[in-house]
């Protein structure tokens, strides 16, 4: 993977926080492009705001707007006339298929595997992965740049700070084992 292999960050996996955070600490190590669109953006921020009545809009618009800061040509626009022409099993999830297409992605990245079947996405030459799969491609692909951005989301965790065990607890807890299971192995650089 680099920089040219694209990926999509679909709204399931922008939240919880803790899962937004590490994918953003990976896209800016350079081994991939993240990419993502406005109505993404729109609906994790509409679902954060349902499920945590205790955060506000502008708190959320403060995350978006570092989010697009930080992530090179993140924004990818002039797909809404793909998303009619396009079937999936939720058709709510057309417009993250259409980005996909528009941005010439490799992956989308889902917990939501079963509303972007293989047999729908490889016609355009995308594959869908959950982020553990995705996660442990990138260790694979260079463990010390991924440890290196694991470990400075979790410096820059103040409120409250995290240990490495409590860390990858929380990304146990977020449906990550295999993760866990090959950062637990880099311990001692988190």
């Amino acid at each position: 993977m680099s920089a040219t292999f694209t990926v999509i960050y679909d709204a399931c996996v922008l939240y919880p926080a803790p899962l937004r955070d590490l994918l953003m600490h990976l896209a800016m190590t350079g081994l991939f492009r993240a990419r993502w669109t406005d109505q993404i953006h729109d609906e994790w921020i509409r679902n954060v705001l349902a499920n945590r009545p205790d955060l506000k809009a502008e708190q959320l618009k403060r995350t978006r707007e570092l989010m697009d800061a930080h992530a090179l040509d993140c924004l990818v626009t002039g797909y809404e006339k793909l998303i009619a022409g396009l079937t999936l099993p939720d058709p709510d999830d057309r417009h993250v298929l259409a980005a996909a297409i528009r941005a010439n992605a490799n992956v989308i990245v889902t917990f939501n595997l079963k509303d972007f079947p293989a047999t729908v996405l490889d016609e355009y030459g995308i594959e869908p992965q959950h982020p553990d799969e995705f996660i442990t491609h990138l260790i694979d692909l260079d463990a010390g740049l991924v440890c290196a951005a694991v470990r400075c989301q979790r410096q820059s965790l103040k409120n409250p700070p995290k240990s490495v065990a409590e860390l990858l607890d929380t990304r146990q807890a977020q449906g990550l084992p295999q993760t866990v299971l090959r950062l637990g192995a880099f311990a001692k650089l988190l």
